[in-house]
């Protein structure tokens, strides 16, 4: 390790001395462990054990992201989080494992700060938290004491979704043919959707899926925290927040992105998750007449209806459910609910569409597809509901009833 060290500081000091100007970083790397190899041999300098292994070691510090990179290399980790320098975990398959990787506490601080560079956000004691997009479009969430107890914590998020389109997600289980085939449909035909899941169910993949069957000529607005989404047509324009500057000012909320993107002529709406407020500006955007979709944490495709209901009341206090509740019945169309399984596969589990009807200050919804209640199957059957707007699906050309297998639900 001190070999390493000493190897890692030569390579950085020629750098910075502007030695080996357009010569690649690796080719620096292993001339410098080859130099150092031979004049460690008299013993005057710790050995190196393996000088293979010290080229991959330095070129990942000092052109990649160090010793994380080689989790940045391996395509079935989906996220990297650091609880403490000695304690960095992984997820594979939506299973959790923790590394034998050791950082130093200066490596975290190193990392970090690498990874917030190409952002333009920071992270101090004025802005303890901090999201943002690396090059690669993961994401980035730190936060520092004291906000936690002694040590920085990390999540890296990575997009590794091997799902483009929802004949994707058929392919890997996620989704059967049927299913994906009415969800395709619902979209050309212009119905809001909303897509609903826990933390790492794959909602932002799924709306990735759905967003590929918008039609071809179509322009797209998307709004997010940090940039997620990768809609698959070429007339896309991407929104994300902005945090506040030193000064305090300077902020770009969601809010206002989803009103900044009505005056974009948008074909449609794509909102990366609503959380608070920015809930109550979408319905009434979907409330105009302007199809959308987005995302929301959820505990069921009926929990994630009642949520919408009431999220939009931290708008303000002149906002009453007696507006919200008829807004999102007549601006939803459909609820699908995706879930992490215990074995690491995300499924969608339900597809419920909202009638537009009110029962008190209920909003009426049916089942269209949901889990078969065989637990050996993990498929999806057709259920007792119908989607609204059956004359948006015949304008775009869609026969429902086919659609929907025979017509009539089969539970």
């Amino acid at each position: 390790m001190e070999a390493l060290r000493i190897v890692e500081d030569e390579v950085r000091g020629a750098l910075r001395r502007g030695a080996g100007t357009g010569t690649p970083v690796a080719d620096l790397v292993r001339a410098a462990v080859v130099d150092y190899d031979v004049r460690s041999l008299d013993g005057s300098l710790p050995r190196l054990d393996d000088p293979d292994a010290a080229v991959r070691a330095l070129v990942g510090s000092l052109s990649g992201w160090g010793p994380l990179q080689q989790y940045f290399d391996d395509p079935l980790v989906e996220e990297i989080w650091i609880n403490e320098p000695g304690k960095v975990f992984v997820a594979r398959g939506g299973v959790a494992e923790l590394t034998t990787t050791i950082l130093r506490s200066e490596q975290v601080c190193d990392l970090v700060e690498r990874m917030l560079a190409a952002s333009g956000r920071r992270v101090d004691v004025s802005s303890p938290f901090v999201d943002a997009a690396l090059p690669d479009g993961s994401r980035l969430h730190v936060a520092i004491p004291d906000i936690t107890r002694a040590h920085w914590a990390v999540n890296i998020r990575r997009f590794v979704a091997r799902a483009r389109r929802l004949d994707d997600l058929v392919a890997l289980g996620s989704l059967t043919a049927p299913v994906a085939r009415f969800l395709e449909a619902a979209v050309a035909a212009g119905l809001n959707i909303l897509v609903s899941g826990g933390t790492q169910a794959g909602k932002t993949t799924l709306l990735n899926c759905l967003a590929a069957a918008i039609p071809a000529q179509q322009r797209v607005i998307t709004c997010e925290e940090v940039f997620e989404l990768q809609v698959p047509l070429r007339d896309v324009v991407g929104l994300q927040c902005r945090q506040a500057n030193l000064e305090g000012a300077g902020e770009v909320p969601l809010r206002r992105l989803v009103k900044e993107a009505l005056r974009m002529r948008p074909d449609r709406l794509l909102v990366g998750e609503v959380r608070q407020a920015e809930s109550l500006d979408l319905l009434i955007a979907l409330n105009s007449g302007l199809p959308g979709m987005c995302t929301v944490h959820a505990n069921g495709a009926r929990e994630a209806v009642t949520k919408m209901c009431t999220l939009p009341l931290l708008a303000g206090e002149n906002v009453s459910s007696r507006f919200v509740v008829p807004t999102v019945a007549a601006s939803i169309d459909l609820v699908v609910h995706a879930e992490l399984d215990r074995d690491g596969r995300r499924r969608v589990r339900e597809v419920l569409a909202v009638t537009g009807r009110v029962e008190g200050d209920v909003v009426e919804t049916g089942e269209v597809f949901g889990t078969d209640p065989h637990p050996w199957s993990g498929g999806l059957v057709r259920g007792t509901g119908w989607p609204p707007h059956a004359d948006r699906f015949a304008r775009a050309g869609f026969d429902l009833r086919a659609l929907l297998g025979d017509g009539g639900p089969r539970r």
